[in-house]
């Protein structure tokens, strides 16, 4: 796909109308397209030159960019948007957000299934349930409730019988009271949502974080005080971007590491 006018050098504004231009890129099906337009504007955001301009081309010319319908764009602009490297606004047009770049999270794209099949494998010890107040540090995901469902479970290898992760799960309660704990010995958490307590899952996002074993999951895990662990912090969203559960896990760093694989775009 030809770039569009005035994109021969990475980010430099439209000759005409002082835009950024962003990079071009060639589209495939192996990936929904406002998924690759997203994170393909992200790079081109993020890679920006000093000095290059901060309004964007209007939602039509990135469309005919990037050579995909006006509503695609729409979608991969908003998120963008909720990622804070841009803001939109109305009659004025969309602009790129001042201090965007730095400490930015990479977001991959991957299916409910996917996280279900990663989540399965192993058996799991039910260490305590039933409500307890929202954390503190989690209380702006469940601004309406006082009380979640809390969940915690120790998990082993199935051949081994070693710990590997202990996980603390946050549900939101009208969900947990369709969910058998006994379930949870052998089945994950986003199956049961899914399956049992009918949610609607529309997003799934885990944050990854390098920790020091404190006292309680040295001795679950058994590794020594202070050793290196993994703490993966899950928030499951329904398509209404409602936070329905929030996991929060320990993995042994003796025993995980995380490793994500891209394959590029235009690969057979």
């Amino acid at each position: 796909m030809a770039p569009a006018p005035g994109a021969d050098d990475r980010g430099a504004p439209h000759p005409t109308t002082g835009r950024f231009a962003p990079d071009p890129v060639v589209l495939n099906r192996r990936l929904p397209l406002w998924y690759q337009v997203s994170q393909s504007l992200r790079a081109s955001i993020l890679g920006r030159p000093r000095g290059a301009s901060l309004r964007l081309p209007t939602e039509e010319q990135l469309a005919g960019h990037y050579g995909v319908g006006v509503l695609t764009m729409r979608q991969a602009l908003k998120e963008l948007e909720e990622e804070g490297l841009i803001s939109r606004h109305r009659r004025r047009g969309t602009f790129i957000e001042p201090g965007a770049g730095g400490d930015v999270p990479v977001r991959l794209l991957g299916s409910v299934d996917t996280v279900v099949a990663q989540q399965s494998g192993m058996t799991s010890e039910l260490l305590a349930h039933g409500p307890v107040p929202v954390p503190q540090e989690l209380a702006p995901l469940f601004p309406d409730l006082a009380d979640v469902t809390g969940y915690h479970r120790l998990r082993r290898d199935e051949a081994t019988g070693e710990p590997t992760n202990h996980a603390r799960n946050y549900v939101r309660p009208e969900l947990a009271a369709h969910i058998d704990p006994l379930d949870l010995l052998r089945r994950p958490m986003t199956k049961l949502l899914r399956d049992a307590a009918g949610a609607d899952i529309g997003r799934i996002t885990d944050t990854v974080q390098a920790r020091l074993a404190d006292p309680e999951t040295a001795r679950l895990l058994r590794v020594p005080l202070l050793s290196p662990v993994l703490r993966v912090t899950g928030v499951v969203r329904d398509r209404a971007g409602r936070p329905l559960d929030v996991a929060v896990i320990d993995y042994r760093g003796d025993r995980f590491s995380f490793t994500v694989t891209l394959d590029a775009l235009d690969a057979p």
